[in-house]
């Protein structure tokens, strides 16, 4: 595996709303594990004040960049944005997360790694190495909801649905997170599938899942029977 990464432009992605708990320890521990690296950062316009908190740090950080939009616009478009803003500043490659600390910036340099290698890079807590320190139905639905789709679409990767993933723009050059048509957190799911479809390899790393410690989880039930849905159109279109 070819780990010269040097000369590459390295974006990560989070989007929040409100994180305030959260968004401190989480900048942090980005710029001191990672070095040579950006940070985009888009807020849906917190009520609970991440964004002002953001702009603390960016005296600190210059990595960091902020876009602060008018409302809760959707998790998919956020991704959306970032992605095109990473074509649009010519990063080589875009790694997007959660900024709950369920995802740990220490395994980014595993997502690096492997993007010198692989268009698409995800974090996987399914595959063996993996671990998901979720619990009860969250643990449940999340467990069985992968394993389902592996199923449905009859592929190989054992996780579908977490945001902890990497994308190698160069090598995605005829692809573009613009085609995705779902929206919540089957966006996630509907990305593996267009990949696939398009013929991308796919490595999935291993990655732990934490629990989160501070604020709420963004996950409506809707979302359990969208992604279902979303599911069996997808495979009735492959």
């Amino acid at each position: 595996m070819n780990l010269d990464s040097t000369n590459k432009k390295i974006l990560i992605f989070t989007a929040t709303y409100n994180e305030a708990g959260n968004i401190s320890e989480f900048i942090n521990s980005i710029f001191n594990n990672n070095n040579n690296i950006d940070l985009l950062i888009i807020d849906d316009n917190s009520p609970d004040n991440t964004a002002n908190i953001i702009k603390e740090l960016k005296k600190k950080f210059s990595q960091i960049n902020l876009i602060i939009r008018q409302g809760k616009l959707g998790l998919d478009t956020a991704h959306k944005e970032a992605y095109n803003y990473a074509i649009e500043n010519n990063f080589d490659y875009l790694i997007t997360m959660d900024a709950d600390l369920s995802h740990d910036p220490k395994e980014i340099s595993n997502f690096i790694a492997n993007l010198n290698e692989y268009p698409f890079v995800i974090g996987s807590r399914y595959m063996q190495g993996g671990k998901c320190e979720m619990k009860g139905i969250r643990l449940f639905i999340s467990y069985f909801g992968n394993k389902f789709i592996k199923f449905v679409l009859n592929s190989k990767c054992s996780e579908f649905t977490t945001s902890f993933r990497g994308f190698n723009l160069k090598k995605l050059k005829n692809f573009n997170l613009d085609i995705i048509d779902n929206t919540g957190y089957s966006f996630f799911m509907s990305t593996i599938f267009e990949l696939k479809r398009k013929n991308f390899n796919i490595k999935e790393i291993p990655i732990t899942f934490y629990e989160r410690t501070a604020g709420k989880s963004k996950i409506e039930k809707i979302e359990i029977l969208r992604t279902l849905k979303n599911l069996y159109l997808n495979r009735f279109k492959r």
